[in-house]
């Protein structure tokens, strides 16, 4: 019983030496622990009378439980003391300033689609929304692009498992369902939306892209209206005094068809690797629009005629702000992105 209480009044005496928690967890592990002088202390119930055991085992648990509350208290008012001394060393002061916060940057693409809009817009065209996934019908058939007709090699699709279900090659489709929609009445619209075709990627060349189609339908109008639409926009998007022409293509939807191409911009019309030293950029398909179409989309060829035109997003931002490669985007990479 003597042992017992020397052990106490000695751990009592180093529970307040000890000036850190980690001098406190030793104190612990060295008084309380499994090989502790407390655990230690117990070895001598063999030396008593049985008369004695049962006082000792109920001494022993007091002082257990006196130094295991001692050692709480004692940790907490530790831990407490530690944070005062940080928090007066850490003084954080209020007057310096915060984080910089970055802002998000709107997506080139994003940012040659709302100036598409804008130009377009103004012209009296609205935007009309179709769908990615389409039907072989309304993709080719209805655009008088019968099934194995070679002109389905221009476009290398996407098949679903789903027979005749696609996704769209081309924002065309769009055009049969704006003329559903709005026959007999006249159609000005613009017709944005990605396109996806099965192809190699490369500098030039992506599965999936952004186009916009234009459609105009309406009685008496002529290839001297898309001519002159067509010219106004591409004023509007590559400066006033862009220099462009007409070159005769082939599309199955429009006929007559062309391209339209813009003076290079860099070179000047001299040539340049970007022109492919042509000094001419290529940057939309049109044409007037096929009397088949124009029936296929519920409209009489006799009364009504119209143009359509289709343009790459990513073409005219690449030609606009001299963008080498298509792949950047899509990758997703902040160093080409926040130059925009």
């Amino acid at each position: 019983m003597d042992s017992l209480d020397t052990v106490y009044t000695e751990a009592t005496a180093g529970l307040q030496q000890a000036k850190t928690v980690t001098e406190l967890e030793a104190w612990h592990r060295d008084v309380l622990g499994r090989k502790g002088s407390v655990q230690l202390a117990t070895r001598t119930v063999g030396q008593l009378s049985p008369e004695e055991r049962p006082v000792f085992g109920k001494r022993i648990n007091e002082v257990k439980r006196s130094l295991s509350d001692a050692y709480e208290e004692r940790l907490a008012a530790l831990k407490a003391a530690e944070l005062r001394a940080k928090m007066a060393a850490e003084t954080l002061d209020v007057t310096l300033p915060g984080r910089r916060s970055y802002p998000g940057r709107v997506h080139p693409s994003t940012l040659t689609l709302r100036e598409i809009y804008r130009i377009w817009g103004d012209m009296g065209f609205q935007v009309y929304r179709s769908r990615d996934v389409e039907s072989d019908e309304y993709n080719f058939e209805l655009l008088n692009i019968p099934a194995h007709h070679p002109a389905r090699d221009m476009w290398d699709t996407f098949h679903t498992t789903t027979p005749g279900v696609l996704l769209r090659t081309h924002t065309s489709p769009g055009q049969i369902h704006a003329m559903h929609e709005y026959c007999p009445e006249p159609i000005r619209v613009i017709l944005p939306g990605m396109c996806y075709r099965y192809e190699q990627i490369t500098a030039r060349a992506e599965i999936q892209f952004h186009q916009v189609e234009g459609l105009a339908v309406g009685q008496n109008i002529t290839l001297a209206d898309l001519k002159g639409t067509l010219a106004d926009f591409a004023r509007r998007m590559f400066g006033p005094e862009t220099q462009m022409r007409f070159r005769a293509n082939y599309f199955p939807f429009t006929e007559p068809s062309a391209e339209l191409d813009i003076e290079c911009f860099l070179c000047g019309g001299k040539g340049c690797p970007v022109c492919k030293y042509t000094g001419w950029l290529e940057i939309l398909g049109s044409g007037m629009v096929h009397p088949t179409v124009l029936r296929n989309g519920g409209y009489d060829p006799a009364l009504y005629s119209g143009f359509a035109f289709g343009m790459g997003v990513e073409r005219i931002a690449m030609l606009k702000y001299g963008i080498e490669d298509i792949r950047y985007f899509w990758a997703n990479d902040l160093r080409f992105l926040e130059q925009f």
